[in-house]
């Protein structure tokens, strides 16, 4: 049974999603953040202090999109559910790029704006870096705007676990405030993404988790 290592509302966020899209057994274990400052015990399961963490038998991940591919390919192997594309379906390369393009390409420049906009102290917060790469990312969304103006999903006609990958980068978006600037197509799909039963039963479970275990429920956002 996978373990994961979570945050709320953390990068962590991207496999309990997908663990809730597979609705397959998983053990959660909540972390106050950062864990390496404020659980300095997790530096021996971990030991570069970052959340996701995932331990699966003797399998261990740190990268939160490729725990997404792994976990729908290993808990999913037969794609009952559609959460990954193979290499013979003719969306495959489209559904490792966006897979990774969330988190490469769009949550980047979101760990600088949280950074020098929220998370330093005052006086080493650096406002124009916090706007700068915030209009980074805005701009980067305009390759998604292009994709969705055609289909409902990134790959393969389908939900998949690209579009959590994607779907977390536009939910931490929201969280720091620029979701008010998405383009229309955009908003409209992160609605739907948002939606989902498993989308839901993940911030469900991260707030029960998080309740039952002691750490603050307010999200990270990292």
């Amino acid at each position: 049974m996978p373990t994961l290592y979570h945050c709320v509302s953390a990068r962590s966020f991207r496999p309990l999603w997908t663990l809730e899209e597979l609705q397959v057994p998983y053990a959660l274990k909540m972390l106050p953040f950062p864990p390496r400052a404020l659980q300095r015990s997790y530096l021996d399961i971990n030991v570069l202090g970052t959340v996701p963490f995932l331990e699966d038998g003797d399998q261990t991940m740190t990268e939160s999109a490729a725990m997404c591919q792994y976990l729908a390919e290993t808990q999913d192997p037969d794609n009952r559910l559609g959460l990954w594309v193979g290499r013979g379906e003719r969306d495959h390369a489209h559904y490792l790029n966006w897979l990774h393009h969330g988190e490469a390409t769009l949550t980047f420049p979101q760990t600088l704006v949280l950074r020098y906009g929220r998370f330093e102290p005052p006086e080493r917060r650096q406002p124009q870096v916090a706007e700068d790469y915030g209009r980074w990312f805005l701009a980067r969304l305009r390759a998604i705007a292009a994709r969705l103006e055609h289909q409902s999903f990134l790959a393969a006609d389908r939900f998949t676990a690209a579009d959590v990958s994607v779907g977390y980068a536009l939910m931490l978006g929201e969280l720091v405030g620029l979701s008010g600037q998405y383009p229309a197509s955009v908003r409209a799909y992160w609605e739907r993404l948002r939606q989902r039963p498993g989308h839901l039963r993940a911030l469900a479970a991260q707030e029960q988790a998080a309740q039952a275990q002691g750490v603050a429920v307010a999200p990270a956002t990292v």
